[in-house]
């Protein structure tokens, strides 16, 4: 029978990492939006992940986090360990899943019609309201291009958590760690069907992602 744990952990790894994703990123996007001078860098600085080799991302996850670091040992402390756990799991995916969600939604705040965030402040509404009411409702397709991006590069991150969370079984081997378990292994039937099952996820995310941008074409082609 085949051990279905390593797709249990990466559907909740990758879940927890978008959720996360989504938070952040989107505040992220619109705190970087508001900057002027400082843009470039705040932008580099956020992208980075996205550019950088996983390991390397890996590696300085390990350093923030591990025990010798002030990070890490007040997360030890309050029995809050992420070295060889699921939460380090879940904290390599959400710093390599972060820029794509962070990219798709200021790209839809940098498209967005300005017009109407001046309108709503001469009419005096609070920026609270214009985020709420204005700036996410126009950028919805961008937020769900940008989550689903985040949980399928989530769903298959591997040398960050490797790096981070290890690879045990039943507790951190997601399935890209099963396939490299596999084949290291020679067990190519395993290393086939969890090949498979990430080839379709992602499939299912791209026919996702071209879904909702052909909505938002229609909505601008109807607007026009």
């Amino acid at each position: 029978m085949i051990d279905v744990s390593p797709l249990l952990l990466s559907v909740w790894v990758a879940a927890c990492a978008t959720f996360f994703s989504v938070v952040l990123g989107t505040l992220a996007a619109y705190g970087v939006m508001k900057l002027r001078r400082l843009r470039p860098f705040a932008d580099a600085v956020l992208t980075l992940p996205l550019v950088l080799p996983p390991t390397v991302t890996g590696f300085f996850l390990l350093i923030l986090l591990g025990k010798n670091s002030p990070v890490g040992r007040f997360f030890n402390e309050i029995g809050f360990p992420f070295i060889f756990s699921l939460r380090g799991a879940v904290a390599a995916a959400f710093v390599v899943s972060f820029p794509l969600m962070y990219r798709a939604v200021r790209g839809a705040m940098e498209s967005m019609n300005k017009q109407l965030l001046y309108a709503a402040r001469t009419l005096g509404a609070s920026e609270k309201k214009i985020f709420f009411r204005i700036i996410l409702p126009n950028c919805r397709s961008g937020l769900l291009a940008g989550m689903i991006l985040a949980f399928a590069r989530a769903m298959g991150e591997f040398g960050a958590t490797i790096m981070i969370a290890g690879n045990i079984p039943g507790k951190t081997q997601t399935m890209a760690l099963a396939v490299y378990t596999a084949v290291q292994s020679g067990n190519r039937q395993t290393a086939y069907l969890w090949s498979l099952v990430i080839v379709i996820l992602s499939a299912l995310a791209i026919v996702g992602i071209n879904y909702f941008e052909k909505k938002k074409y229609q909505g601008e082609d109807a607007g026009f």
